[in-house]
């Protein structure tokens, strides 16, 4: 455990929390480490939500299946973010999403019972745990809130432009990576790979934008092409 608490430091659940006091906390939260090899489900859809997640290393990505077996891509999971916590804090007595290791990973799982309710010892750190756990999962809305926005748009075009534009504005910059490969941007944009791989290529000879695998630059955005978050 002592390792993964040097890992700790750039996770947003313990904002505020001294190194000092880390161990005694996960401790109190009954923390339980667990490696997965790429490809593996780390949390699977049907079981009880009781439990916070956290990577530590690797990658992950939370994904939905419906009834025909189509494939959605709801969000990815990068080193120091949480996964599952909306699920474990609403006390889902299922769980409508894998959690799916993208690569070697590790991760900590916390009780969210013992994250929700302050221990016996009255730990001053545990009220900042909480209080943490609030805001993360509320910016997690708003991620969720301007997906929905993105997958609203009626072509595939259009969501292509959506996502990019928000990318690049989170960025700060033009060139940007993209945490998908094709198929995996397909899945969060809910759209056909071919007839995505086909827009990419027009969108490019079109002298809109460049790309290589997962790394893009903006050349020309149209105005009818605006970023969706500021509608």
């Amino acid at each position: 455990m002592k390792s993964v608490i040097n890992d700790l430091g750039r996770c947003p659940l313990f904002a505020g929390v001294n190194e000092a006091d880390l161990a005694a906390l996960l401790q109190c939260l009954g923390a339980r480490e667990m490696t997965f090899s790429k490809g593996e489900t780390i949390l699977r859809e049907g079981v009880p939500a009781t439990d916070v997640g956290i990577l530590i290393s690797g990658q992950a990505q939370v994904i939905r299946t419906d009834y025909y077996g189509n494939r959605s891509i709801m969000m990815h999971i990068g080193p120091g973010q949480l996964f599952a916590e909306a699920f474990a804090c609403a006390r889902a007595k299922k769980l409508p999403v894998n959690v799916v290791a993208t690569e070697a990973s590790r991760i900590l799982l916390l009780d969210c019972g013992r994250i929700m309710t302050s221990c016996c010892n009255a730990c001053a750190f545990h009220n900042q745990i909480i209080y943490n756990l609030l805001q993360i999962v509320s910016e997690k809305n708003l991620s969720l809130h301007r997906r929905a926005m993105i997958n609203a748009k009626r072509t595939t075009r259009e969501k292509v432009m959506a996502y990019l534009l928000l990318q690049a504005k989170e960025a700060n910059r033009a060139q940007f990576d993209i945490p998908f490969d094709r198929q995996g941007l397909a899945d969060y944009l809910e759209v056909d790979r071919s007839g995505l791989s086909a827009e990419l290529s027009k969108l490019k000879k079109e002298g809109v934008l460049d790309y290589f695998k997962n790394s893009f630059r903006l050349l020309h955005v149209p105005s009818a092409l605006e970023d969706p978050s500021d509608q």
